[in-house]
C-alpha cells in the first residue's frame, strides 16, 4: 500500500457528486492501462471520499446509489478505470513523449500525399502538428488522437490516409526465402508461380509503408526484383 505523501488523487463524479480515492501514481496508471496490478495495492487508503482533500467520506447509501455497491476495492477499480486520473509531472511528460511518437508512426505508416501518392516523412507530419497547435492527451488512446490529429493537419498538408496495391515479381533464386516475408508484410491479394521459377504476387498495405515495402523486397533479393504500383 502507498503512502499519503506519495500519493494522487483519481475522481470520477456521477451526477452532482464526485468520487475520489487516495492512489499509487504508477499503479494507478498501469491498472488503468489494463495491467495486471492489485486494487488493493494501490490504494493509499481503503476509502470513498467526497473530498480526499479534507477526508470528507462519501455515505454508503450514496455509494450504493452511485455504484450499485458498497465494496471499496470495486469503486475505487471503477473510478480508476473510467475517472480522471491526477498524474505527476514526469509522468505526464513520458507519457506524452511516447503517445505523440505512436501518433507520428501511425500516421506516417496509413497515410499518403494525395497529390504525389507518396508518404509523408515523420518530420513533416511532426511539423505540421506544431503547425496545427494540436494538443496530444495522455489519457486519451492513440486511434482516438489520431482522428484529431488528422483533422488538425489537413488544413496545412495534404494528407489523407489510403491504401495501396504494389505488384512484385521475385526472381527464382530468391522466390522460396522471400515468399513468407512477403506474405505476411501486408494482405496478399494474388499469387502465382511463372514456368521460370519467379513468384508474382500483389501486396495491398498502408500507403505509408510502400518505402519500407520496397526496402524490404530489395533486402530480400539483393536489388533483382520487380515492383509495379498499381
Amino acid at each position: 500500500m502507498v503512502s499519503l505523501d506519495e500519493s494522487l488523487v483519481a475522481r470520477l463524479k456521477k451526477g452532482s457528486v464526485q468520487y475520489e480515492v487516495l492512489v499509487d501514481p504508477d499503479g494507478a496508471l498501469e491498472f488503468k492501462k489494463g495491467g495486471k496490478v492489485k486494487i488493493e495495492d494501490i490504494l493509499a487508503v481503503e476509502a470513498i471520499f467526497e473530498d480526499a482533500g479534507k477526508g470528507y467520506h462519501a455515505s454508503e447509501s450514496d455509494l450504493s446509489n452511485a455504484f450499485e455497491t458498497t465494496d471499496v476495492f470495486e469503486i475505487a477499480a471503477h473510478i480508476i478505470k473510467h475517472g480522471e486520473l491526477q498524474l505527476t509531472k514526469e509522468q505526464r511528460k513520458h507519457i506524452l513523449e511516447e503517445k505523440t511518437k505512436q501518433v507520428i508512426s501511425t500516421i506516417a505508416q496509413n497515410a499518403i500525399n494525395p497529390q504525389t501518392r507518396t508518404p509523408h516523412p515523420p518530420a513533416r507530419i511532426e511539423k505540421a502538428m506544431e503547425e496545427a497547435k494540436v494538443h496530444i492527451d495522455p489519457l486519451k488512446s492513440v486511434d482516438e488522437q489520431v482522428t484529431i490529429v488528422m483533422k488538425a493537419i489537413r488544413p496545412i498538408i495534404p494528407i489523407r490516409f489510403e491504401e495501396v496495391e504494389v505488384e512484385v515479381k521475385i526472381p527464382a533464386d530468391y522466390a522460396g526465402k522471400s515468399y513468407g516475408d512477403i506474405a505476411k508484410f501486408g494482405t496478399m491479394l494474388k499469387d502465382r508461380w511463372e514456368n521460370d521459377g519467379s513468384w508474382v504476387a500483389v501486396v495491398k498495405m498502408p500507403a505509408g509503408l510502400q518505402n519500407d515495402f520496397y526496402g524490404l523486397v530489395n533486402h530480400l533479393t539483393k536489388g533483382d526484383a520487380e515492383t509495379k504500383l498499381l
